[in-house]
């Protein structure tokens, strides 16, 4: 007897499991190119600061005996993983891994115009099997691509195998916003700006339906948390970011 299908959600729509990855890799096919501008339009700037907040609670080192080695997971475009590298004056090593290649294009384009160009490499390679190997990288970060992962548990228990011991988990995700009276001013730019917006920038409002509804099916703050907990990370904590829009998870592999 032929066992039925698992599904999940795709924004607003269910779907089956297996299916779930292509649909995502059409959506970020369709915006790779202006990806960072949209991200710009839609968070008037904003995300930039999220970022910078990811690096600095990182705090790369500047220098020291052996390589410090960072997988920037769905991070394309480089534009976290160039933070990274200045703001270890070029000493940090930054893997950029994404499963998507013409995220990966953009990224290495832009990568050639870095300060310290050289400093990291790009590798097309999917959240739940990443191809490296156990107890390699110093630090993981991933900066709004969690929820895009079929298989979230997947990704977190990868994360963690491909830690060191003392290593650090960083995740920037969008979560919900709980400021009275913000939280409608938010739902409503959402709904009525952020799509009709993407149509004009990128010629297609459809990927950012999506990423609206995307954001509200991602679980909130505290069970996300639990979810990092039960894939074996410890000192688990979330910092709520701008009437809690998005919320920087952090964790150590010990």
């Amino acid at each position: 007897m032929t066992q039925p299908s698992q599904t999940t959600h795709f924004g607003e729509k269910e779907v089956a499991l297996e299916d779930k990855q292509g649909l995502v890799n059409d959506v970020f096919h369709k915006v790779a190119d202006r990806y960072d501008l949209m991200n710009d339009l839609m968070s008037i700037g904003v995300h930039r600061l999220w970022k910078d907040a990811l690096v600095n609670r990182l705090a790369p080192p500047r220098q020291g005996r052996l390589p410090y080695r960072v997988l920037d997971m769905a991070g394309g475009t480089g534009d976290v993983a160039e933070r990274i590298v200045n703001a270890s004056h070029g000493y940090a090593e930054v893997t950029v891994s994404d499963i998507n290649e013409d995220m990966l294009r953009v990224g290495r384009e832009r990568a050639a115009h870095w300060r310290y160009a050289g400093r990291a490499q790009f590798v097309t390679a999917n959240a739940e099997a990443l191809p490296f190997p156990d107890n390699h990288f110093d630090a993981y970060t991933i900066a709004f691509g969690i929820r895009n992962v079929p298989r979230i548990e997947l990704a977190l228990a990868e994360a963690h195998r491909v830690l060191k011991r003392g290593g650090r988990f960083l995740c920037l995700e969008f979560s919900r916003v709980d400021v009275p009276g913000f939280a409608q001013v938010y739902k409503a730019f959402s709904d009525r700006v952020i799509p009709p917006v993407g149509q004009v920038v990128t010629g297609d409002a459809q990927p950012y339906q999506y990423l609206v509804e995307s954001i509200r099916k991602f679980p909130e703050p505290a069970a996300f948390s639990a979810m990092i907990a039960a894939a074996g990370f410890k000192r688990v904590t979330h910092d709520a970011l701008t009437g809690n829009i998005a919320a920087l998870h952090a964790a150590y592999k010990l």
